[in-house]
């Protein structure tokens, strides 16, 4: 018996299960770190504009300005990648991500400047940086996409995406730990913020150096050159049937969602103003999001894998749905809750199983896509939701400065309309449908 090959066949085995090629693993890695970078300090970045002195109205703005970018870059990002590699794409907008954390950190020491008799205050920069640090989650969502399709076999999409998931979802667990570490050895919200912007844009080098040195270029499937609006067209025309229910439906639940994400850290440290205190530990609500955040990435790590090979039982659909339920709900519970530190525990561990439902969702979108057009598909997908989602933070923030429990309430009834429309009218990936 070869000792040796044995042991290289049962890795393997391994590998497959769980959807770790090596590419699959580079992305996952790259993921790892730039979630961490993402995940300590996008989700304060609403908290850093009310200090800065803006109200709600912009805070609203500032969402709804991230999602015409989530918007806009996906597509030209996915056509990109398919035309040069997702190697040179990936380090591209790595590069710029990691220059927009720099971007927000000097943004409280820009003085006001004066432009045409309008002057233009320091959190103006916020929103200079969020259009930098998007670089790498949005135009390269693509060519994320596109390379779990070319490296895992298509009845185990789902592992696949889980696998990267997992990677990013330890990510975005650590990275409200540290920005917790720091808020609460500063002074100040915006002192410690600072240094958590300087840790972020250092792990957004380091992860762009990485996947460039690391990922083998010399599988990438190359499809053809972006041709202009032409191309779009013909991309969303021939968009698979699978999909367009899905798009409805996840555009109703996300468009709901993005009416109060970004609040979500202002009901924390503001409307409901919960700290922590116990285990020896006495936390701001600044800091205590953060924790909120780990708790809620604890349970999205513990059950993606189970959820995922359930998947392959059950089929996509019935798990695509359990996340957008609880996408749904959660708003309305959270906007009721007591200010309770336990109570807010036990809800953001429930919206940990949102997540879950995430590596189905998405082998639900690049399953039916053509091998070489992964990344196109991807795009156009993405770019039809994000563009109608784009106006839903504005009018949460304008419902938020007059009435925050209206906001939420209404958020909710809107996501729950999407999941109907789902559980209706959803439809299944031939690849799972044995299972279902």
């Amino acid at each position: 018996m070869d000792v040796r090959r044995d042991a290289v066949d049962a890795l393997d085995s391994f590998r497959q299960f769980v959807g770790l090629e090596r590419d699959v693993f580079v992305l996952s890695v790259a993921m790892f770190a730039f979630s961490l970078s993402f995940q300590m300090t996008g989700r304060y970045v609403p908290e850093y504009l009310r200090v800065l002195g803006t109200g709600a109205t912009v805070v609203g703005l500032y969402g709804s300005v991230g999602n015409f970018i989530g918007a806009l870059y996906p597509y030209p990002g996915g056509a990109l990648s398919d035309r040069l590699g997702s190697r040179l794409s990936l380090t591209l907008f790595g590069t710029v991500s990691s220059a927009g954390f720099l971007v927000w950190f000097v943004a409280p020491s820009v003085p006001p400047v004066t432009l045409g008799g309008v002057s233009l205050e320091p959190w103006v920069w916020i929103f200079v940086g969020l259009f930098l640090t998007q670089a790498w989650k949005s135009f390269g969502l693509g060519a994320t996409f596109a390379i779990v399709k070319q490296s895992v076999p298509p009845g185990r999409l789902a592992m696949g995406f889980a696998s990267t998931e997992i990677f990013r979802r330890v990510g975005f667990l650590f990275g409200p730990l540290i920005a917790t570490a720091l808020l609460a050895a500063t002074s100040s919200f915006v002192v410690g913020f600072r240094y958590v912007l300087v840790v972020a844009a250092v792990f957004g080098i380091v992860a762009t150096v990485a996947q460039h040195v690391l990922y083998d270029a010399s599988d990438d499937s190359l499809g053809k050159s972006f041709e202009g609006l032409s191309q779009l067209h013909a991309d969303l025309r021939s968009l698979p049937e699978t999909l367009r229910p899905l798009l409805v439906a996840d555009t109703l639940v996300r468009f709901a969602n993005g009416m109060v994400y970004v609040f979500f850290v202002i009901v924390v440290t503001d409307f409901l103003a919960v700290g922590f205190s116990g285990f020896g530990l006495s936390l701001r609500p600044d800091a205590f999001f953060g924790i909120l955040l780990g708790v809620e990435m604890v349970v999205a790590i513990l059950t993606k894998l189970p959820v995922s090979k359930l998947a392959e039982r059950t089929g996509l659909k019935p798990v695509v749905a359990v996340g957008f339920t609880v996408y749904a709900v959660f708003p309305a519970l959270l906007i009721v809750a007591p200010s309770n530190q336990w109570v807010l525990v036990g809800l953001f561990a429930f919206s940990g199983l949102r997540f879950a439902g995430l590596p189905a969702h998405k082998a639900l979108i690049v399953g039916p896509a053509e091998q070489n057009a992964g990344g196109r598909v991807t795009g156009a997908y993405y770019l039809v939701r994000n563009t109608l989602v784009i106006p839903s933070a504005a009018l949460g923030g304008w419902l938020y400065a007059n009435d925050p429990t209206i906001a939420f309430g209404l958020a909710s009834l809107v996501g729950l309309v999407g999941v109907g429309y789902f559980a209706v009218r959803g439809k299944e990936f031939e690849a799972y449908a044995g299972g279902a």
